[in-house]
């Protein structure tokens, strides 16, 4: 499952909404432009009269000194303005991509976690990253260009009509060949640039997903099919890059082509019009000029529009994103309490495959839960349910009697909250970190929830303790304090339920169990919900749900299950023999 692409009706409204945003200043751009441009169509008419004057042989030395003058001054007054121009083109291609950036992250914060995880985190990824960078290279540079390019050949043409009509109709020369391959190549270059950002992505998820599960793969020996997976999309990358250069091949020479035309039959025509007395040298030779002048502005315009092709092809992908339906439907009811109950659930992440079957769990109020089983079982899925990440296929997970999804997510998030063995340092600073889950936190609260989680001792020892900045570009945190530091966000997001899922698989077993100590006691009076494969957490829980196959099939006190002899009997006893064995 790809995520949306916006259709081309989508991308103009959004591109109209941009340009009514920034009229005033695109307005200026324009402007800049236009006059700059006005300029430019000093010279060639300068040469013209100054060709028709030697021919008729009334030059005088002032009349060329005027004529250097004129040009001189026309080309500085061009070259200034060229330079406000383009300077205020960047600014706004600036400003438009900031907010164009701004409003993508700000939905794909928002985007439903099931949705993403469908999905596949390669098209995202590359709809982040790629696709933002081939919109931003069209609206820093292609958009201002082409405007230029679009202005400065109008300009021309009008310039060759005043000059001599009939001189400036042949200036159209090349109109027709350039319109029919234009129409060619927009008809099928939409579809064969999606081809080409989908394929980028296909490789990006592949190659991604393989560095990330090296040694799951490496365990597993599945190096041969995972090589089969990755020269299959970098054969579709490949194919779908000949596809785009195939369609670059026909449309790039006709263009050529049909942007020089227009200078062979100026002088063709011009040659004809002159033995007829019905042009003179000079206006013949301004016209070619022209003719000539517009070769420079086609031929970026046609480069540009292969860029903005992409561009648009790429803005669709992103604006796409917005079209990702919402997971949740709000009811505004409230919960009338933090009683979860799961009720007769099953889950399917295909149709028809359900991974979980009838679940049911209720959850009293304040109560430890240990979930248990096998790999594979549906533990992990039940963790996301009772999470309110994923909505059940069939039945319902409620807290105070109001499903989990009709629930907004902050508020949801003050219920319930999960976090897992995977985790994420952003860029910024160990405080920064900490205060995405309590924006308000004071420097104070911010040590207290690292104490709980044994953290606040290397947090002091490194080289400016809180301000100290990590992720990309700063301080490297291991697997283990990087762990930490997610759980110390929980501390701060103090939530009523949680469901940690393998939360501290990455410490040891020594420190895993003097955190959950630590977390334990400041956790009185919360619902957990704890997915271990160490069952010292089971034996701390109130209670233990066993799943086995997707069903729990064994369900209460430590103790009791041991003593039946079942399921979870035969887990504890192999456990606690590793764990003998370890030690």
């Amino acid at each position: 499952m790809l995520l949306p692409i916006a259709d081309l009706g989508h991308v103009r409204a959004t591109a109209g909404r941009l340009i009514r945003r920034h009229w005033r200043a695109l307005s200026v751009v324009l402007l800049l432009h236009l006059v700059a441009a006005l300029c430019g169509l000093v010279a060639p008419r300068a040469v013209g009269i100054l060709v028709d004057a030697l021919t008729r042989g009334t030059a005088t030395a002032t009349g060329v000194n005027v004529f250097l003058a004129v040009v001189a001054g026309a080309v500085l007054a061009q070259a200034v303005l060229i330079r406000f121009a383009q300077r205020q083109s960047m600014v706004l291609g600036e400003t438009v991509f900031a907010r164009l950036r701004e409003e993508f992250m700000a939905v794909v914060s928002r985007l439903p976690l099931s949705t993403v995880e469908r999905a596949g985190t390669g098209d995202l990824l590359s709809r982040t990253t790629h696709d933002i960078e081939s919109v931003a290279r069209t609206v820093r540079f292609g958009v201002p260009r082409v405007l230029v390019a679009s202005i400065t050949s109008v300009l021309i043409f009008v310039a060759a009509i005043a000059t001599h009509p009939l001189l400036g109709i042949a200036m159209f020369a090349g109109v027709p060949l350039l319109l029919l391959s234009t129409r060619w190549y927009l008809r099928r270059s939409g579809p064969a640039y999606q081809r080409q950002l989908a394929s980028y992505a296909r490789l990006s998820g592949s190659v991604s997903e393989t560095v990330e599960g090296a040694r799951t793969i490496d365990a597993l020996s599945l190096a041969p099919a995972q090589r089969e997976k990755i020269d299959a999309a970098l054969s579709e990358r490949l194919e779908s890059e000949r596809g785009t250069l195939r369609l670059r091949m026909v449309w790039f020479p006709s263009a050529d082509f049909s942007f020089l035309l227009p200078v062979i039959v100026v002088i063709a025509w011009g040659a004809v019009l002159l033995d007829a007395g019905n042009a003179t040298i000079g206006q013949i030779t301004t016209v070619a000029l022209y003719a000539m002048q517009l070769v420079a502005p086609v031929s970026e315009l046609i480069m540009w529009m292969n860029e903005i092709q992409i561009g648009t092809t790429a803005l669709s992908r992103i604006v796409g994103v917005e079209q990702v339906p919402a997971d949740r439907q709000q009811s505004g009811r409230r919960p009338a309490d933090e009683h979860v109950v799961v009720d007769d659930v099953r889950y399917a992440y295909r149709p028809g495959h359900d991974v979980l079957h009838g679940i049911g769990l209720d959850l009293e109020i304040g109560e430890r839960v240990a979930i248990v089983g096998p790999s594979g079982s549906g533990k992990s899925t039940l963790g996301r349910l009772l999470a309110g990440i994923h909505g059940p296929s069939g039945g319902s997970v409620t807290v105070g009697g109001v499903p989990l999804l009709e629930l907004p997510v902050d508020d949801l998030r003050r219920h319930v909250a999960l976090v897992t063995q995977e985790h994420h340092v952003f860029v910024g600073t160990i405080a920064q970190n900490l205060r995405l889950a309590a924006p308000g936190a004071s420097e104070a609260e911010l040590e207290e929830a690292l104490q709980v989680v044994g953290a606040l001792e290397w947090v002091r020892a490194m080289p400016q303790g809180l301000a100290t900045g990590v992720g990309s570009g700063g301080v490297v945190l291991t697997p283990a304090q990087a762990q930490q530091v997610a759980l110390a966000r929980l501390v701060l997001l103090d939530p009523h339920t949680l469901v940690l899922d393998e939360a501290t698989s990455l410490l040891d077993p020594r420190a895993a169990r003097d955190l959950e100590s630590a977390m334990s006691r400041l956790l009185e009076g919360r619902t957990v919900v704890a997915i271990a494969h160490r069952l010292h957490t089971a034996h701390d829980a109130d209670r233990v749900a066993v799943l086995q196959g997707g069903r729990i099939v064994e369900l209460g006190p430590h103790d009791r299950l041991v003593a039946a002899g079942g399921e979870y009997a035969s887990l504890w006893a192999s456990w606690h023999s590793e764990e003998s064995g370890h030690a």
